[in-house]
């Protein structure tokens, strides 16, 4: 199995959520803007979306789009899935919400947009993670079990602990705890950046 990524782009959230997982992968890192990758090969040949993650299987299929890549390593470890009745289905709600809600809101400021794109996007942010952040009950998303959504939201906190977004309490002690665990140290070390860098 091989997971194409780039440093500190959405990709890390699948990163973590492998190791986290115990999953033995191989890791490929892409030049998003040359579509190459480090073994050189043309990107686009193994994703024509031309953009991270990308999950290669043993027989060739490939997977993309954070939510299935996600959801391959929480069904290959179901420690990474809330408990109760519907668990899978309040993750994939929580997914959802992490992609379409907060991933794509930072698109001005990773997009070349202007101050004022950045300040309507900055406040839809401050809505979104008041959001998330009223409803931290527990030390993670689901209370005190980690799922692959707090891998997610980890790499939306840096990206906008990156671009001086205030973050509401109790996120920044969220963030730091998050930071604390073996699986996201592993992938921050093999990616070699600190949290608060990005790639886009």
């Amino acid at each position: 199995m091989k997971l194409y990524l780039s440093p500190g782009a959405c990709s890390l959230a699948d990163h973590i959520a492998l190791h986290e997982a115990g999953i033995e992968f191989d890791r490929v890192y892409v030049d998003l803007k040359a579509k190459r990758t480090d073994d050189g090969r043309d990107f686009t040949t193994i994703n024509p979306k031309g953009y991270v993650p990308a999950l290669e299987f043993d027989n060739g299929h490939v997977l993309t789009e954070n939510i299935a890549i996600l959801t391959v390593a929480s069904r290959k470890a179901p420690q990474l899935v809330p408990e109760g009745e519907h668990g899978d289905i309040r993750l994939l709600e929580m997914l959802a919400f992490i992609s379409t809600e907060i991933h794509k809101a930072f698109k001005p400021f990773f997009g070349g947009g202007s101050d004022a794109e950045k300040a309507k996007a900055g406040e839809a942010l401050a809505k979104r993670f008041g959001y998330l952040a009223e409803r931290l009950k527990g030390d993670f998303l689901f209370g005190d079990r980690f799922t692959v959504a707090d891998a997610y939201l980890f790499v939306m906190l840096t990206w906008a602990k990156a671009n001086g977004l205030p973050l509401p309490e109790p996120l920044p002690a969220y963030f730091e705890r998050v930071k604390a665990r073996p699986a996201v140290r592993e992938a921050l070390d093999h990616e070699k950046q600190e949290p608060a860098q990005r790639a886009a």
